[in-house]
């Protein structure tokens, strides 16, 4: 790369439909021998990243390229993960970056960049802040949109011990009266519930069991980790509303498919500022970002050259300033999209509608 960047983001395929899309001719080979070759394949550098513009300055990047989907990296041992992780934060430095975001499941695995950030000589962040402050933002307009207040209704994190998870738990816990945590690591939960009473007074339910929980939930933020979706058409409530984080997704596509009836909306998609070409389609409208991305990008603004938002701990203040220098700079939560569409108001009015029509039919066939 000619020209030295800023920042640096590394992407990875989330499932091999992704790989496939860039090279259709592997679509034909089994699939232990796609996975053996994309883990030989070291971390590139993807695409050049222009035109990032606030009244404050200018920036650039580029995208890191790492070839492992979501399953194998968490079927992978850990360390070797790490290391090729690793591996594209060093990608990135060569290109000139101060800072690198690790996106997707490169945020989760192993120690949630800790241990990544102790091995390269440039400051690194999950994004995992902007995140929170994001899917917050966006799930308490849409609630509102649906005609629920946030307080009274039913409130479930599902990946809720996670970085992202436990701070939305930890945030939700000062603004809902009915909260529900949902994770595998019950102790955890437990550890989490403890500290959310400490601190706010407010108990908690936990469980491990989804099924147990989603079909009574109004809200829901999913967080997990998971390579393969665990919220179907059947767990959702009429008129539910789900921000989903998770990428790989938590949601099916099937919910998409089947039930009209609940809102579904992607969880940190951020109107960027500035004339800004990603020169790469990673199924965003132009100009537009993930969180993790932005905050990347934020951090490159301000010239914070430091490691954030690393580890399972982020914590409120974390939040708030990520918060005021996206403000700052002109970083803004984008309209409402849902399975990479966008929702318009009238789509949101519709799904309101037949929600309340489900409801009624319920309510009479139990009469």
């Amino acid at each position: 790369m000619k020209n030295k960047v800023d920042f640096a983001f590394i992407l990875h395929p989330l499932q091999l439909e992704d790989i496939f899309r860039k090279f259709k001719f592997m679509r034909r080979w089994p699939k232990f021998m796609v996975n053996a070759i994309m883990r030989g394949i070291p971390p590139f550098i993807n695409s050049k990243i222009t035109g990032i513009a606030s009244s404050h300055g200018t920036i650039e990047g580029c995208f890191v390229g790492l070839p492992l989907t979501s399953e194998q990296m968490l079927k992978l041992p850990p360390e070797v993960v790490t290391k090729k992780i690793i591996a594209a934060g060093k990608k990135a430095t060569s290109a000139g970056a101060k800072i690198v975001g690790l996106g997707a499941m490169t945020a989760v695995v192993g120690d949630a960049g800790v241990t990544v950030a102790r091995n390269l000589n440039i400051a690194v962040t999950t994004g995992n802040s902007y995140t929170v402050a994001t899917a917050l933002e966006g799930t308490q307009k849409a609630v509102s949109l649906m005609g629920m207040d946030l307080e009274r209704v039913e409130v479930v994190i599902l990946g809720a011990t996670g970085s992202i998870g436990s701070a939305c738990a930890r945030i939700l816990a000062r603004k809902v009266n009915h909260l529900t945590l949902i994770a595998r690591d019950t102790s955890r939960l437990e550890k989490l519930a403890e500290k959310i009473l400490k601190d706010t007074g407010l108990v908690v339910k936990t469980t491990s069991n989804i099924n147990e929980a989603l079909p009574s939930a109004d809200v829901v933020i999913s967080v997990s980790s998971a390579a393969e979706a665990l919220i179907e058409p059947d767990s959702l409530k009429s008129g539910a509303v789900v921000c989903d984080v998770a990428r790989p997704r938590d949601v099916s596509v099937k919910v998409a498919e089947r039930r009209d009836d609940v809102l579904i909306i992607e969880g940190g998609v951020i109107e960027v500022p500035g004339d800004v070409n990603f020169n790469f389609n990673f199924g965003f409208p132009p100009q537009t970002a993930y969180a993790c991305m932005a905050e990347t990008m934020i951090l490159a603004l301000e010239n914070r050259n430091e490691n954030y938002s690393l580890g399972r701990n982020i914590t409120v203040e974390q939040i708030d300033e990520i918060s005021r220098l996206a403000a700052k700079h002109g970083f803004k939560l984008a309209g409402f999209r849902s399975f990479e569409k966008a929702l318009r108001p009238e789509d949101i009015k519709s799904i309101k509608e037949k929600a309340a029509v489900k409801r009624n039919e319920l309510r009479l066939s139990m009469v």
